[in-house]
């Protein structure tokens, strides 16, 4: 797995492990992908996380959430990457699936969701897309 992009590895692992079904799934931690995952929880898209301390930077050990038999996250979508940043201004926050999904974004304010941003009055990079 390539280490250039944290962030779209975590989303590609908590995909799979969405198909497959799994209860729990293991991403190394950073800063960035753990206040992401703070912000999953936050808005009820996983049960819970735990860091886990090892040699090196950590493991999040995160438990999905399912609604049945169908997975709470229905698609988790990487927007900005390394190769083609994406900014919005303050007035051009996106909106995703028509208020029913949330956009993370990184702003000066620190990580927070496109209605928190919106709130707070900033624009800053789309990291992604949850639903």
């Amino acid at each position: 797995m390539s280490r250039t992009d944290l962030i779209a590895d975590t989303f590609t692992v908590i995909r799979n492990a969405l198909m497959a079904k799994k209860e729990n799934v293991d991403v190394p931690a950073s800063k960035i992908t753990t206040a992401i995952i703070k912000i999953l929880k936050e808005e009820q898209y996983i049960d819970n996380f735990k860091l886990m301390e090892d040699k090196k930077q950590g493991i999040l050990r995160i438990y999905l959430k399912y609604r049945g038999a169908r997975p709470a996250i229905r698609n988790i979508k990487r927007i900005s990457r390394p190769g083609l940043r994406t900014y919005v201004r303050n007035d051009k926050i996106p909106i995703v699936l028509r208020g029913h999904g949330i956009a993370i974004m990184s702003t000066p304010k620190g990580v927070v969701t496109n209605k928190a941003a919106r709130e707070l009055g900033v624009g800053g990079e789309v990291l992604g897309y949850v639903w």
